[in-house]
């Protein structure tokens, strides 16, 4: 049986399930997280490979479709009652997934909002590896990680192999399902996903609001914590007692 790695930070009413990128761990949420304390109480699970979730033994153990599972079981162990699910860069895209396979997953739980972060409907359009061989990708992924200033990095290999699974992913054709209030928060100079691929998502998701942090990088979560704090308390205000 696979094992799942969950932390629950905060105490606040508002409850949000984030996922992580492709190369980190929950450790990228965490000062949001640790910023909206009063406010929210993060659930905050590793997908396959990091911290001290299961080790995947091959890449289809990578896939959106696995780490969907994932979500799917910390949703049924750690969250009663409405919750916002919330993804960063490849977060964004188990998010997706997960939402797509509600008509395999009949009664699956269903957010009551999204927060999409730093992500695409199109990773069959992003390069964040370029096609190589292993002991080169390995390379760029570790030249990456140190680009991004990672607070907490995966494996290598598990990297490697998440990206093989997923490279060729096209979700453009599943956010006209998406029903929910959405918020879409991309830098303008995302380098990693070009802010055309935040206005895709916000887009193509009826009645969804795009919020551009000038000047971030893909890495928002940390260059713009408090400005991203401060948004989301006036988007979610404290209820009276």
């Amino acid at each position: 049986m696979a094992e799942d790695d969950v932390l629950v930070v905060g105490q606040g009413a508002v409850t949000v399930v984030a996922l992580h990128g492709i190369q980190g761990t929950r450790a990228a949420w965490l000062p949001l997280a640790e910023q909206l304390a009063d406010r929210c109480t993060f659930v905050l699970p590793n997908l396959p490979g990091r911290g001290g979730a299961s080790a995947p033994g091959c890449a289809q153990a990578c896939s959106l479709d696995a780490c969907a599972e994932v979500l799917r079981r910390t949703l049924r162990s750690h969250v009663r009652g409405t919750f916002v699910l919330a993804g960063w860069s490849m977060g964004v895209s188990v998010a997706l997934a997960y939402l797509a396979g509600a008509g395999k997953n009949p009664g699956q739980p269903v957010p009551a909002e999204l927060l999409l972060v730093s992500g695409t409907p199109q990773l069959n359009a992003v390069q964040w590896f370029e096609p190589a061989p292993p002991g080169a990708l390995l390379e760029a992924i570790a030249m990456r990680e140190r680009r991004l200033g990672l607070r907490e990095a995966a494996d290598h290999r598990t990297v490697a192999w998440t990206w093989e699974s997923i490279r060729h992913t096209d979700q453009r054709g599943t956010l006209a399902q998406v029903r929910c209030r959405t918020l879409v928060i991309h830098g303008s100079e995302d380098e990693d996903c070009p802010l055309a691929h935040g206005a895709m998502l916000a887009n193509g998701i009826a009645d969804a609001q795009l919020l551009v942090l000038d000047g971030a990088g893909h890495g928002v979560l940390t260059q713009r914590t408090q400005q991203i704090a401060r948004h989301l308390r006036a988007r979610w205000p404290a209820q009276p007692a």
